[in-house]
């Protein structure tokens, strides 16, 4: 039975939704990201102010508000909770492959955009993102949409042979204008950066011949700006020009230095999609290479992926700082050029190469050991950790984890999944490969967030995040020592400091504090802090961290 555009989208909506939503709040929110913008969302509802972002009660010029408010409108549905804050990248994971199945669909055909969603949702870290509460997701999306209809506007402005382009240029524009504003409210002008990259490497390979109208452009620009505007305009008006600018000198800040824990070698994100884009990264190496098109819009989108993938991994190359998440937007062109190569082969338009199933096996098996390891080593934590030299590693293996072994099954789904679709792809059989690879790998990440993950988070910052739960309604400070974390707010339900002294590390310390004050440290910092500090008393050692308070001290007179 054949079925119709509409059925496919109900189809995919509903995969996506049963693969992205549940689970959603089985774990706590992981330290930093997670939960400083889970953070930031709660303080935006908590202080009633949903123009500027804050975090512990002071401004916060890092990011725009637009993913704090879809987190914040989550939170005021389902509450202030790890549901709620990961809930809308699971409804972006839905628009997403919605939009991938749809784009692939209007370029090729109803199959392309079937593997270009089954790549993009059955991926490593493409789909688990989709399970987290970062920014990324909804970032990536609007500045892939933005570009997506840019490439429209080409087609239509200069009579492109596809069919269905059916608007006048400017209404392609229009939306472009409109998803690169979402992009600069989500994450800043980064988004614009790409683009503009990507539109002049494209202007160069097209030897210089400009394939727009400088009109058209202007357009673009003034409605990406006023989109911008309601957020940036409101702000600067109302308030001055301070948190702007602020926000303007840290993103410039974040493109030219790094962090002392975010330096990496040249190739780090290389690596990273290699390994996090899994399997379709591999699949997509040989398109990365000439191959057949019939017509001019199939070498033009092909071109404009790989011009993407290279503009996006070469600017967070020079980017001083190494994040996995900051190489993400290549996803959008590494799943397409997957579904490339298996739509080519499918078609007898490209020669299989049978090195791919070669580093299929190698990457996948590697990929399952590790899953395989963590369920040998959770088994035998606690006989290891006498070998782990860190301090803290080791105090976190002490965590009290049930692991019953069953947990290995789902490394060993992996090799099922990986030796089953490199069979399919010697015989040739590419749509059969295509659909045990990703929904395999699919159902492998589903399974770890929901046996895996929870455990591995008790032994990584379990103890303290309890520890931080207790406190909960209680009159007193919480302040961490010797490391940075986000978890003393979120998870205490912090409310505003009326005793600005609170902010003061050195007050809470030996100051004269008007509440107790509860310290939470790690094993190889702590004992800096207690020789310095005698009046620190310590409650308890847990799982590598250590518990501490200050009394209020009464005078006697």
């Amino acid at each position: 039975m054949r079925l119709n555009k509409t059925t496919y989208l109900i189809l995919t909506a509903l995969a996506a939704a049963a693969l992205f939503i549940p689970f959603l709040g089985r774990v706590h929110l992981f330290d930093w990201d997670e939960i400083n913008f889970a953070e930031c969302s709660r303080e935006m509802i908590k202080l009633h102010d949903y123009t500027r972002v804050y975090v512990d009660f002071k401004p916060f010029w890092e990011k725009p508000p637009m993913f704090f408010w879809m987190q914040g409108a989550a939170m005021k549905v389902f509450g202030v909770n790890e549901f709620a804050a990961r809930f809308p990248n699971a409804i972006c994971g839905i628009v997403t492959l919605l939009v991938v199945f749809s784009v692939g669909r209007r370029i090729y055909d109803t199959k392309f955009g079937v593997l270009w969603a089954l790549a993009y949702g059955g991926s490593l870290f493409p789909n688990m993102y989709f399970k987290s509460g970062i920014i990324d997701p909804w970032f990536n999306l609007f500045t892939f949409l933005s570009l997506y209809y840019f490439i429209l506007y080409h087609w239509k402005r200069n009579n492109y042979d596809k069919q269905g382009l059916d608007s006048k240029p400017i209404v392609y524009v229009l939306w472009s204008g409109v998803f690169m504003g979402l992009a600069v409210l989500t994450k800043g002008q980064v988004s614009l950066m790409v683009f503009l990259l990507s539109l002049g490497v494209y202007w160069i390979m097209n030897r210089f011949r400009f394939y727009f109208g400088w009109g058209h452009a202007a357009i673009f620009l003034v409605v990406a700006f006023l989109v911008t505007s309601t957020w940036y305009g409101y702000e600067t008006v109302t308030r001055g020009p301070w948190f702007i600018n602020e926000f303007l000198k840290y993103q410039w800040r974040l493109f030219t230095t790094h962090d002392a824990d975010q330096k990496g070698f040249w190739g780090y994100h290389y690596v990273v999609l290699l390994i996090g884009c899994f399997p379709a990264s591999v699949l997509a190496i040989p398109s990365f290479f000439k191959t057949r098109s019939d017509n001019r819009y199939d070498a033009d989108f092909k071109r404009w992926m790989l011009i993407l993938f290279w503009v996006v991994t070469i600017l967070f190359t020079i980017v001083q700082s190494r994040i996995i998440h900051y190489s993400s937007m290549a996803w959008f062109p590494l799943t397409f050029l997957a579904a490339y190569s298996l739509y080519k082969w499918e078609r007898k338009e490209m020669v299989y190469r049978k090195y791919v199933g070669i580093v299929l096996a190698i990457l996948g098996g590697l990929i399952s050991v590790l899953l395989l390891g963590v369920a040998f080593i959770g088994l035998n934590v606690k006989r290891l950790a006498p070998y782990v030299d860190d301090t803290f590693a080791r105090g976190n293996m002490q965590a009290e984890v049930h692991w019953s072994g069953w947990e290995g099954g789902v490394g060993l789904l992996l090799v099922l999944t990986i030796i089953t679709g490199i069979r399919w792809l010697r015989r040739q059989e590419f749509n059969k490969a295509a659909w045990t690879f990703f929904t395999g790998t699919a159902l492998v990440i589903f399974l770890a967030s929901a046996v895996i993950v929870p455990k591995v988070e008790r032994y990584s910052q379990g103890a303290a995040i309890d520890f931080f739960i207790q406190r909960q309604g209680e009159d007193c400070y919480v302040h961490t020592l010797g490391y940075r974390s986000y978890g003393d707010l979120f998870y205490t339900m912090k409310e505003r400091p009326a005793n600005l002294n609170s902010y003061n590390e050195e007050w809470l310390l030996q100051g004269p504090i008007d509440k107790p004050v509860y310290f939470v440290s790690k094993v190889d910092r702590v004992d800096k802090y207690l020789a310095r500090n005698p009046g620190l008393r310590e409650l308890y050692r847990k799982n590598g961290f250590v518990f501490l308070k200050r009394d209020v001290v009464v005078s006697s007179q």
